[in-house]
């Protein structure tokens, strides 16, 4: 798993980003227990170090809480997890976009075309 890793954003935020497309996808639901620092360091092999500033990242967003003693858990604030799976779709939906734009596709044939790739995905 470390190999997906990129030098152009920090590690810990890609293992947060990471275990919020887990929660998005309905792999991690509310109220269940991450990995501990250590387990979650060997998985995706990085410095447990890491794996506790993500932690702590994800508890600054409200996306996780400790237990002392017993470890990490996703949220159970449905409407803090309804918030992140919106704010990472217009996250990808804008870089998208920007992308489009920046190649010269204008407004219609970004639709036409995201249209036309949905419509083939259907078949």
């Amino acid at each position: 798993m470390a190999d997906l890793f990129h030098s152009s954003k920090p590690i810990y935020e890609q293992i947060a980003e990471l275990i919020k497309k887990q929660i998005i996808r309905g792999e991690l639901h509310a109220g269940d227990k991450l990995p501990s620092v250590r387990e979650m360091a060997i998985e995706v092999n990085v410095n447990p170090n890491t794996v506790q500033r993500t932690y702590r990242e994800l508890e600054s967003m409200e996306i996780a809480r400790s237990k002392r003693g017993q470890g990490t858990f996703v949220t159970e604030d449905t409407e803090v997890l309804a918030a992140i799976r919106e704010e990472m779709k217009a996250e990808i939906l804008q870089n998208f976009t920007q992308q489009m734009y920046e190649m010269g596709y204008s407004k219609e044939e970004i639709k036409r075309g995201l249209a036309d790739f949905l419509k083939e995905r259907e078949d």
